[in-house]
């Protein structure tokens, strides 16, 4: 763990975190046929964002440096999860929300931690379907649903 890199990147997403919230504030507070405005998902992750932020730097005063010890950092799973994130984002709208959430959940967990592949199918698979049925039942938001060649409307 180094300490100043987790202190600078805590204040890096703290100020992130802050952006999103403030940016949210200008974002329609109703969206058509939805009863939860465009603006509550931005201001809820800015929030978190800003809160784990603060525990981050927190801990990185609170944390004694006991060995110094270069890390290395590992490129390979960063652009596999970034490659994955940006995939994620584009086929958001053309796949759905529960497929795409679902595809990008597993190839983060395989990244991280290879096999438990059944771990990994039930927790990616029951948090995509999960959040969305919240969202869009319970709430009565909208998300993009199935793709139209699965039979989604």
């Amino acid at each position: 763990m180094n300490t100043t890199f987790d202190r600078y990147a805590g204040i890096v997403f703290c100020a992130i975190g802050l952006a999103f919230m403030i940016g949210s504030l200008g974002i329609s507070t109703s969206a058509y046929g939805s009863n939860v405005g465009a603006n509550i998902f931005p201001m809820i992750l800015g929030a978190l964002l800003s809160l784990m932020s603060f525990r981050l730097i927190y801990e990185t005063f609170r944390k004694q440096r006991t060995e110094k010890s270069k890390e290395n950092l590992d490129y390979k799973r960063f652009i596999i999860i970034f490659i994955a994130a940006v995939l994620y984002a584009y086929f958001l709208e053309d796949i759905g929300f529960v497929i795409s959430t679902f595809l990008f959940l597993m190839i983060g967990f395989q990244t991280m931690h290879k096999g438990r592949v059944w771990v990994s199918l039930v927790i990616a698979g029951s948090f995509s379907y999960g959040v969305y049925y919240l969202y869009v039942h319970l709430l009565d938001g909208s998300l993009p649903g199935f793709p139209t060649w699965l039979g989604g409307a």
